[in-house]
């Protein structure tokens, strides 16, 4: 299942579902769905060129910080990628209560507020299970 450079986490997640996963957010909140003029196309190619390449989980989650940062959407780019990361997570080879620890982590690195203490703490949590 995994590589030497790690596992291809996204390579099902393309760029129209990211879209659907943002509409959807936006939807549920009513608040407004569309892309940005600065973010989206820059987030876009990098997505593209990127989803099925072989990662780690702390490179997963990495990823799933840079694209929110380059907002692509009006709105819930942290939340987008977040779920996207921690539903990832969820099917990975952890125990029931270091999964619910790693989704909470991994969702804080994603959305940029993970202190250096809780990024240490998911890569030796994902160290432990190989991921």
């Amino acid at each position: 299942m995994k590589s030497p450079g790690g596992h291809p986490w996204l390579e099902d997640v393309s760029w129209e579902l990211v879209i659907w996963q943002n509409e959807q957010l936006c939807a549920a909140r009513n608040a407004h769905h569309g892309p940005t003029s600065d973010g989206y196309e820059e987030t876009r190619v990098l997505w593209e060129e990127n989803y099925r390449k072989p990662f780690d989980l702390p490179g997963l989650a990495d990823f799933g910080r840079r694209c929110h940062r380059l907002a692509p959407f009006t709105n819930y780019n942290g939340n987008t990628f977040s779920a996207i990361v921690r539903a990832i997570i969820e099917g990975a080879d952890f125990s029931t209560p270091d999964q619910a620890l790693a989704r909470v982590l991994a969702g804080h690195i994603v959305a940029g507020v993970a202190e250096e203490g809780e990024v240490e703490a998911f890569r030796k949590l994902c160290e432990k299970r190989g991921l």
